[in-house]
């Protein structure tokens, strides 16, 4: 990561993309969007297409990763990626714990903190997704819900492991919906989630990276980077759309040199 970002704008491509579409997509992302000085840009591509980003983006300062990976380090596992292997392909970091993945396939808290420590372990960085449901929004239990997910990391590893890393909010009620959080939201669950980290380790606080998921799209992105403690933004549909992505991560930029 360049030493000067203040920002990182994550595209989530899901599962999403074919070669020559990857190629169209990553060379208008080069075109614009390599040496932002104050942002740094992040592709979360499906598996397959790892090999492709290696090759497309090894000469820029557009850093590249998984959507997944496995919690063991290797073994009888069939179907599993390793961390080693997401390295192999010079990814630097890995979404962990993306609601559509843990409600698909019931990812306990547990395995979600598991994925977390094999990530950092392997100089990969963790993209932890946390958020609430619209019930347990509605019902006032955001926080705890999110503290739940926090906590099993904490319980199993300690707060200092969220040095370095990143944690991205996104309730689940705003991904893929078009209703993004409001700045309001946005700024108390940021803060939550900060205030909480540096209870227990300042430092680690310091260092860690909060981003906002969950329906980011040009109009919006600039009212939501500008929140307290908002380190940016995990975006999928938009990041599928290069002039989307663009705007989205030209609002970062703005927003990063405005606080210097």
């Amino acid at each position: 990561m360049k030493k000067t970002a203040q920002k990182m704008v994550v595209a989530n491509w899901k599962m999403h993309g074919n070669l020559k579409q990857n190629q169209t997509l990553l060379e208008a992302y080069i075109r614009t969007l390599d040496n932002l000085p104050h942002t740094q840009v992040v592709v979360c591509a499906p598996y397959p297409y790892l090999a492709q980003l290696q090759s497309l983006l090894a000469d820029t300062d557009i850093a590249w990763g998984a959507q997944n990976i496995a919690k063991m380090e290797r073994g009888a596992y069939t179907g599993e990626v390793s961390a080693e292997m997401l390295r192999d392909f010079g990814s630097t970091h890995v979404i962990i714990g993306h609601s559509e993945r843990s409600t698909a396939y019931c990812e306990s808290d547990e395995n979600i903190a598991q994925k977390f420590m094999v990530a950092k372990k392997h100089g990969l960085t963790p993209i932890l997704c946390v958020g609430e449901t619209l019930i347990e929004r509605e019902a006032g239990m955001q926080e705890n819900v999110v503290a739940k997910q926090l906590d099993t990391i904490i319980r199993m590893y300690g707060a200092q492991v969220f040095a370095d890393a990143v944690i991205s909010y996104e309730p689940i009620w705003a991904i893929g919906t078009g209703l993004a959080a409001t700045p309001a939201q946005a700024t108390e669950m940021h803060k939550f989630i900060h205030d909480k980290i540096a209870v227990l380790d300042e430092a680690a606080a310091k260092r860690l990276k909060i981003l906002y998921g969950g329906s980011v799209n040009p109009q919006n992105a600039l009212q939501l980077m500008v929140v307290k403690n908002c380190d940016g933004g995990l975006i999928g549909r938009c990041s599928l759309n290069a002039q989307e992505f663009e705007q989205i991560c030209m609002a970062a930029e703005r927003v990063s040199q405005s606080d210097e």
